[in-house]
């Protein structure tokens, strides 16, 4: 089932609304179009369109508000992919992290900063008297709505935009940005479990459900945090790591001067991979040529698929293997986050590990990065998992790698 919907794009922004946005939807039309002094003023008709427009507007204030951090980001030379309005608001899916503390202020305080504009600009026109009853009751509700937003949003504390601007704060202070995340998202959980508290307190001593509307801000609140925290994790695991951490040497080194046509008898064959869609263990990530104690090149059998069979037993590897200078390729000392980005940026199966003299030190897939981050985290990560993510070439979906290690090296 679709759990979101595209509704068009502000500034080349996709929009998109999620399925829990319509709940809410109803449930503010509902709470302010029921207004018993609403439906007594304007009737029944009347009192529940004002309170379906006061929603939508809500959701437009919303909008802005993700527009002011979105429009901040964009003019840093970040790309915005895409704003969604969803149960508890909006979030707008940016795609990497500002350079300096300062910029990262900036894009936190935008949007609080529209939505007290908001506030300001509808509270100067309801002050002229000029107003009329039904728009007048709904423009002060928006106003009052977004001062709410600006002044809820800069509690300081993960997710909410005072978390990001406590965050560029300790960043400034400290010159470490993994340590305005840290703080911002410890104070983001105490928030929210205090949010969560106050809210089943007050529900069981009231019995009103709007209530634990409370504690389910403070769920969301402290299930944010915790993935701020379980990010900055891996992103410190990763930053740890270098490419000999990871590396296997799971490759051949086969005589250069070896016939064509005896490679494909002794290793051309043999399965990649295996009937249920796991890697063999039979053939190896790669293979390499080399003689007179140097590499020549990497022998990949895509290039042998290409040469005339009949030429086989003439034609030996050097003359199809890709000198280490032509192919991707790492050092040792690398980052582990550079080796992810050039696996990424390439698409590449495996790139190739270098030892300071350029000698084949091992090659790295994505199964090997995940191991070795594993292995650094304690994490119990099964072989068999290992082996899926190395048949499949990609990264389970709950671990996008790729953005993590891109965030980790800006």
């Amino acid at each position: 089932m679709q759990s979101k919907w595209r509704v068009g794009s502000l500034f080349g922004i996709p929009l998109f609304v999620d399925s829990s946005w319509f709940l809410i939807l109803l449930l503010v039309t509902f709470l302010y179009g029921s207004n018993p002094n609403w439906q007594t003023a304007w009737g029944s008709g009347g009192a529940w369109l004002a309170g379906f427009v006061l929603a939508l507007l809500l959701f437009v204030s919303v909008l802005l508000h993700e527009l002011g951090h979105s429009l901040a980001a964009l003019s840093q030379g970040i790309s915005v992919n895409s704003i969604t309005l969803f149960l508890f608001g909006g979030i707008a899916s940016i795609d990497k992290e500002s350079k300096t503390p300062g910029a990262a202020f900036q894009v936190a305080i935008a949007g609080p900063l529209v939505s007290l504009g908001i506030y300001l600009t509808l509270s100067l026109l309801l002050a002229t008297g000029t107003v009329a009853e039904v728009p007048y009751a709904i423009l002060y509700n928006i106003a009052q709505t977004n001062l709410v937003l600006a002044l809820f949003n800069l509690i300081p504390g993960l997710p909410l935009d005072g978390g990001q601007v406590l965050k560029a704060a300790v960043w400034k202070i400290t010159g470490k940005r993994v340590q305005g995340v840290r703080w911002a998202a410890r104070s983001g959980l105490l928030l929210g479990w205090s949010a969560i508290v106050l809210g089943v307190v007050a529900y069981l001593s009231s019995q009103r459900l709007d209530l634990l509307w409370i504690a389910l801000l403070g769920w969301f609140a402290v299930r944010n945090a915790n993935a701020y925290n379980r990010v900055t994790d891996l992103q410190e695991a990763l930053s740890s790591l270098k490419a000999e951490d990871a590396a296997v040497r799971d490759f051949r080194v086969l005589d250069a001067r070896m016939s064509l046509r005896q490679f494909a008898d002794d290793y051309g064959l043999v399965s990649s991979v295996m009937n249920d869609g796991s890697a063999s263990a039979e053939r190896p990530t790669a293979y390499f040529a080399a003689s007179d104690g140097r590499y020549r090149g990497e022998v990949a059998l895509r290039d042998l698929q290409t040469i005339e069979r009949s030429t086989w037993e003439s034609r030996d590897l050097h003359s199809i293997a890709r000198p280490l200078t032509e192919i991707p390729t790492v050092k040792e000392s690398d980052p582990l986050t550079t080796v992810i980005e050039s696996l990424e940026a390439q698409q590449l199966g495996h790139i190739t590990v270098l030892t300071p003299a350029d000698a084949v030190a091992g090659t790295i897939d994505r199964g090997d990065i995940v191991r070795a981050l594993a292995q650094k985290m304690n994490l119990p990560v099964s072989e068999a998992l290992i082996e899926r993510i190395k048949a499949s070439g990609a990264y389970p979906s709950e671990l996008q790698l790729a953005a993590i290690a891109k965030a980790a090296t800006e």
